[in-house]
């Protein structure tokens, strides 16, 4: 394939589903984020941070309402929007901003034979103390919820978490005054068991002297034994292979930051046999971390939470994910936190290749715009050689017409590849960046000056090329520095859409509303044309009544047919178009050997039962065109025009029976070519009552 890249406009900013380059969403802040798998696909849960209002704590944890996000592959993520709301909760305070780690379990019960989505979540009650947890229920995980009226009885504390046991049985963990389990009821909404008084500690007065005793609570559960000494909070318990696993966030060291850790048991609610820790402190100083574990076709995965979009505040969090691998004997090796994060892309998805897999020395990632985080980073490759990879990319939906799209920006005449899985690996395209104040040109003489603005920034762009190579199936993806320094936002692939498909029936019809679609056409012939202002009546018929290539007005062309016009070889190709108006241009860029300044020719047979009558042809092009019926002449399209169906008609004709011939030429210079054609009747209604051969 030719190698053709040129300058675009960059878009920055713009939504896009969120995608499992950790963060996994980059739109909004996501922490506490609880997975299960439901219906073949992964589902995470989380708690989700705002900016404190004016009238909350502004140092603090604020979150108002949960969303829900779905995913079948781990690197696309859709967002469902929004399903529960501090306003909605009958029992909770609406101005509390305390709905923090939340869980979500599929159960069929007695008084839900079908199943139910049981959603669990804590908040601040109503002119209470402490907090409770409430329990919302859907048909499906996406909702809609319908909430209870009361929050569960005997439960006061956060971060709720439901285990569904082998044998059917439910049992729910919270942290507060420690970490606490206990069984659920088949309704999966009341503990099943006695409720317990416990004695409040007496708290400190606003003037230093200890504020009178809170009367006892009366609690559920028993408080899980084995646990190692520090702030614990956020349980997650799973079960695998026998083994009950109770995780929790764990602040090991006094004045330190939190780790994930772990205790392991036989038995749901303990004794536990404390293990270590699995994910240590961030390394950026973010105080929490909260996690849980899935399993998801055969692959064990950790979610987890980091202040990526939120550098200087802690408490505007991040989602993320890791693979988990155990040990022989069921412990968990320990998880490191990775940019790439998890999941094969789509190379049609954005690729932000700063959440890089490796990196060579002298590269580097930095914040895109420290006024709004969510614009991410880029990765900055400072002198020829810098290289940055990024694995498990899957190319298998790619077509031979695919292009690459690049953000990027960098000094003049830098020059960077595309290559697959090493720096030295094979190129899939080369793209040399031209930074000027004017707009460049690409191609050779006479081509287009394409769209070229500049951003805030003055120098991110956007480019695209065509690839020379397309890797098979899942490759890692590597970005090398071939001049000067560059940096690189994103990249995506795209396919051109399928503009043409090849003639396999001997015959075809007009669609619906009339238009011809089958056509024989010919690759362009060049032109040396530098703008459409020269397209009067006179010289179009000049150009349209020169003899190109030999039987010009009378050859039936058989596809792959070769003609010689002037020094170019062109080939005949039997199409049929996918769209009611046929893209030259596009089949210029596949099968031509140039774009733009081309002459492009067009046969196809009409047969008709019987004589057609009173016909008018109605045709539209982007450039000029002209048209001829039977070898008579009968429309000419003149001037620099836009493709608008019905932009010229014929006199009345005659579609004789039999064979009818129509022929066309387009010509147009520096723009994009397609025209449309089909039969009108007296009434204006397309003629569709012929067979196109």
């Amino acid at each position: 394939m030719k190698v053709k890249t040129m300058l675009m406009t960059v878009v920055v900013g713009m939504p896009l589903m969120a995608s499992a380059q950790n963060p996994i969403v980059h739109d909004q802040f996501c922490a506490d984020p609880t997975a299960r798998v439901f219906n073949d696909k992964v589902y995470f849960f989380p708690s989700h941070d705002i900016p404190a209002p004016k009238d909350a704590r502004q140092d603090w944890f604020c979150m108002a309402d949960y969303h829900v996000f779905s995913s079948e592959n781990l690197f696309d993520w859709q967002d469902h929007g929004m399903i529960i709301s501090q306003e909605q909760v009958p029992w909770g305070n609406p101005t509390g901003y305390a709905m923090w780690a939340p869980d979500c379990v599929f159960k069929k019960s007695a008084s839900a034979p079908n199943g139910k989505y049981y959603f669990y979540f804590p908040n601040a009650p109503k002119g209470g103390r402490g907090f409770a947890i409430g329990v919302a229920t859907a048909d499906k995980p996406e909702g809609p919820y319908t909430l209870e009226q009361e929050p569960i009885k005997g439960v006061s504390g956060i971060d709720p978490c439901v285990l569904l046991d082998d044998d059917g049985s439910a049992y729910i963990y919270w942290s507060g005054m420690g970490i606490r389990g206990a069984k659920l009821k088949d309704n999966m909404k009341e503990l099943d068991g006695e409720l317990q008084e416990i004695s409040m500690p007496r708290r400190q007065g606003n003037n230093g002297n200890a504020a009178p005793q809170m009367p006892p609570m009366r609690v559920g559960g028993v408080n899980m034994e084995g646990l190692p000494d520090g702030f614990k909070e956020g349980p997650f318990v799973f079960k695998r292979n026998g083994w009950y696993y109770l995780t929790f966030p764990w602040v090991r060291k006094e004045g330190g930051t939190e780790t994930l850790a772990y205790s392991m048991s036989k038995s749901p609610l303990g004794p536990w046999d404390f293990k270590g820790i699995f994910m240590a402190e961030h390394d950026n100083g973010c105080w929490t971390n909260h996690h849980s574990f899935v399993e998801y076709r055969g692959q064990w995965y950790l979610f987890y939470h980091r202040n990526y979009y939120s550098p200087s505040k802690d408490k505007m969090r991040s989602a993320c994910i890791e693979k988990v691998t155990f040990n022989a004997d069921g412990t968990i090796q320990e998880v490191k936190r990775t940019l790439r994060g998890v999941g094969i892309a789509p190379a049609t998805s954005r690729l932000d290749i700063d959440r890089y897999s490796a990196v060579s020395a002298g590269t580097d990632i930095s914040y895109i715009d420290t006024t709004n985080y969510f614009r991410g980073w880029s990765v900055d490759m400072r002198s020829k050689g810098n290289w940055v990879q990024f694995n498990d990319v899957d190319f298998s939906s790619l077509n031979d017409d695919a292009y690459v799209i690049v953000t990027a920006k960098a000094t003049e005449n830098t020059e960077f590849c595309i290559r697959e899985n090493s720096p030295k690996g094979k190129v899939l395209a080369r793209i040399k960046m031209t930074v000027k104040s004017e707009q460049p040109r690409t191609g050779g003489q006479g081509a287009p000056r394409p769209a070229f603005r500049r951003d805030q920034s003055g120098q991110w762009i956007q480019l695209t090329s065509q690839l020379d190579y397309i890797p098979k199936g899942v490759a890692n993806l590597v970005v090398t520095c071939e001049g000067e320094g560059v940096s690189i936002d994103w990249v995506r692939f795209k396919n051109r859409p399928d503009y043409f498909s090849a003639v396999s029936t001997a015959s075809s019809q007009p669609d619906e509303q009339g238009f011809i679609r089958r056509w024989m056409l010919l690759e362009p012939i060049k032109q040396d044309i530098r703008s459409n202002t020269v397209f009067t009546d006179t010289w179009l018929r000049e150009v349209f009544t020169k003899t190109y290539f030999k039987d010009q007005m009378t050859i039936m062309p058989r596809d792959g047919q070769k003609v010689k016009a002037d020094k170019q070889s062109l080939t005949w190709h039997a199409l049929e178009s996918n769209m009611y108006n046929v893209k030259l241009f596009r089949f210029a860029e596949k099968w031509g050997q140039q774009t733009y300044g081309s002459l492009f020719w067009g046969v196809t047979v009409i047969d008709c039962q019987q004589d057609i009558n009173n016909v008018r042809l109605a045709a539209g092009s982007n450039g000029a065109s002209i048209w001829w019926l039977n070898d008579e002449e009968v429309l000419l399209l003149s001037g620099d025009r836009r493709m608008v169906e019905d932009d010229g008609m014929s006199p009345r004709l005659t579609l004789k029976a039999g064979r009818n011939v129509l022929r066309c030429a387009v010509i147009n210079g520096p723009g994009l070519s397609d025209m449309c054609v089909r039969f009108i009747d007296e009434n204006g209604k397309p003629v569709t009552n012929f067979e196109i051969k």
